[in-house]
């Protein structure tokens, strides 16, 4: 009989959504490590051995920089993660999110990147107000401004250069999307679309984190399309995809990596955190077949993301 597969989990601190992921590994019988990124160390000549022992890790990290480094170092030493460094940079950036949609054709809001505030003013005048900045590197909709006129964005753009951080240096500016009250969030998982919540507020932001209300979406033929799409721009494996109700059509706004979903569970009637650890536990499986010589037939998620 083979032995339990050996599951690593990057923790942050255990949030609802960690204590499902847990729970679905005890119940499918895996051995599971947890490694707490505020106790942890890597030594960059010496992996610890608890680690080159997982057949796979899943991330779950809060702070972005510390997933971002310790996915790295993790693929540098050939563990499987889920997900990748190379996903994690991309959806951890805005920025280069938006370059990998446009890259693949996916339809998305028009957005422009400018470098000074003189530059930056002007992609605010050929976008035409409203216009959105957002900070290249952020989450649950925070340090988005929704700007209505030139005497805001220069008010704006001075604080951004005053701030002087890394990540002010660069400036996101997108055509403001009129919504209906609402967005799209779809889930997916190993190049499958498993499921898709709208996010209702008055606030144009309509994060959940923000006071989103969250209510069972259909995955219709588009949503699922642009959904895969969008997870395949970025690398695959799994992800969030924040879709916009445009007159154009369905627009994608964000993809996110590391995204919560205890608001989505009962709300579309899917075990989403069975799914993430169904996918998870077949990477593992597919890299102790690869190291044992063994010709496997990846689980049908796995085989989906490629």
């Amino acid at each position: 009989m083979d032995q339990a597969l050996t599951v690593g989990i990057l923790l942050s601190r255990v949030r609802i959504e960690e204590k499902m992921l847990l729970a679905e590994l005890e119940k499918r019988g895996a051995t599971v490590v947890r490694f707490d990124d505020r106790v942890f160390t890597l030594d960059l000549a010496a992996p610890p051995p608890e680690m080159l022992a997982c057949d796979v890790m899943l991330e779950r990290c809060i702070n972005h920089l510390r997933a971002l480094y310790t996915l790295k170092m993790l693929g540098d030493w050939g563990i499987p993660v889920v997900n990748t460094y190379e996903v994690a940079n991309i959806c951890g950036d805005k920025i280069l999110t938006s370059a990998a949609l446009a890259k693949f054709g996916v339809p998305m809001p028009r957005t422009i990147v400018a470098y000074t505030p003189e530059s930056a003013l002007a992609a605010c005048e050929a976008l035409g107000y409203p216009v959105v900045m957002k900070p290249a590197v952020g989450s649950w909709g925070r340090l988005l401004a929704r700007v209505t006129d030139r005497d805001a964005a220069e008010a704006l753009l001075e604080h951004k250069v005053t701030l002087g951080s890394f990540h002010h240096g660069a400036f996101y500016i997108q055509e403001f999307v009129e919504k209906p009250g609402r967005d799209i969030r779809s889930f997916v998982v190993g190049g499958e679309t498993i499921c898709a919540i709208y996010r209702d507020s008055s606030h144009w932001i309509t994060n959940t984190a923000r006071g989103g209300v969250a209510s069972n979406c259909p995955v219709t033929a588009e949503i699922d399309a642009l959904s895969t799409a969008s997870a395949a721009a970025v690398g695959g494996g799994v992800v969030a995809v924040d879709l916009l109700e445009s007159e154009r059509g369905l627009l994608v706004n964000e993809v996110n990596y590391t995204m919560e979903f205890r608001n989505s569970i009962d709300t579309t009637g899917v075990d989403i955190p069975g799914k993430i650890i169904e996918y998870v536990m077949g990477v593992g499986m597919e890299q102790r077949a690869r190291t044992r010589g063994i010709p496997a037939e990846p689980e049908p998620a796995v085989a989906a993301a490629r």
